[in-house]
């Protein structure tokens, strides 16, 4: 297989001369984000953008103590506000078609492995008590009544890092069209959203990521990606991980197992109409493996998700497998 993929965006009507690129940057949600945008307005849309990130923290951020989902997980209940019972509600969803395989509840597990807010040493957890941890997880001890989220046993605590990214550049794209602009993209720590065109009258072209051969963290593009109002969103095991005993394990927790991942995929990137969706299914994916998780995206057409997988063979040289509509789009 070619070591290099290389896709030109596909050419349009150039837009009109009067609309200029406006690009807005920043630290939020303990990672970067990058909104661009094409508007004939020059009025800064910096502090309704940062009202935004505070809103969404109020709401799902572990590291605030007074957030509602900290609240929850201290509690027994919490009433959600509009985006956690947005989020939650996906994830739920999410939850029932993968069969478990994507979890909010899995935090306790995320927390015994050392990949969860509270740093501790890494290491394999006894056996036992990942037993014991995983009697604390599973999306069916939460119980939705009315706006509340309840927990149906102590001990249940709930963690959307793994789909509160893709919302937030959802919400943010909504924002944007609520105030007239058609033409953005929006970056909120590689959960991507796209909406029109670029500042050339382009199709938004995005690089999809390859590790190199070497075992480092550097990420070099393997191919450009257009996205014609879409999102995409990625998921990988070559940053956050640790070796013990010969094996590495990744900070991808399986719920319904309480281990780390420790298979041969490098990373996995997901399409999808709107980025939660795309945001939620890229972990579930990574369970799957590659054929598991082409084969899921054949026997769901609804979703409207695509797949492109690195990996690494039998003989440890990487490899890609995409679904068919991935590059076609």
């Amino acid at each position: 297989m070619k070591a290099v993929l290389l896709l030109l965006a596909m050419a349009i009507p150039a837009i009109a001369d009067a609309q200029r690129q406006t690009t807005l940057q920043g630290k939020a949600q303990g990672t970067y984000y990058i909104i661009k945008y094409l508007s004939d307005d020059t009025t800064s849309l910096q502090p309704q953008i940062d009202d935004i990130f505070r809103d969404i923290d109020r709401s799902l951020s572990l590291y605030q103590s007074g957030s509602l989902i900290t609240r929850f997980n201290k509690g027994d209940r919490v009433l959600m506000d509009q985006h956690m019972n947005t989020v939650v509600r996906k994830a739920r969803e999410v939850s029932g078609i993968t069969q478990g395989l994507f979890d909010i509840t899995v935090k306790p597990l995320v927390d015994l492995w050392g990949f969860g807010v509270v740093r501790h040493s890494r290491g394999r957890p006894s056996d036992e008590a990942i037993r014991q941890t995983l009697r604390k997880v599973g999306y069916g001890k939460l119980l939705i009544r009315s706006k509340y989220l309840i927990k149906k046993e102590p001990g249940v605590e709930i963690d959307c890092n793994g789909i509160a990214q893709g919302y937030t550049s959802d919400v943010l794209g909504r924002f944007l069209q609520s105030r007239g602009i058609r033409n953005f993209l929006v970056d909120v720590g590689g959960e991507l959203v796209a909406s029109g065109v670029n500042a050339q009258g382009h199709t938004w072209t995005v690089g999809v990521e390859r590790p190199p051969q070497s075992d480092t963290t550097s990420k070099p593009i393997q191919a450009l990606l257009r996205l014609k109002n879409r999102a995409v969103a990625t998921s990988g095991n070559y940053q956050r991980f640790f070796d013990e005993g010969g094996t590495r394990f990744a900070h991808t927790i399986h719920p319904l197992t309480g281990l780390a991942v420790h298979n041969n995929i490098i990373s996995v990137t997901v399409t999808a109409p709107d980025a939660i969706t795309s945001d939620a299914y890229d972990n579930a994916m990574i369970l799957l493996g590659v054929e598991g998780g082409l084969q899921f995206i054949r026997e769901h057409p609804r979703l409207q998700l695509e797949a492109y997988y690195v990996f690494k063979d039998t003989d440890g040289k990487i490899r890609e497998a995409w679904s068919p509509g991935f590059f076609t789009e």
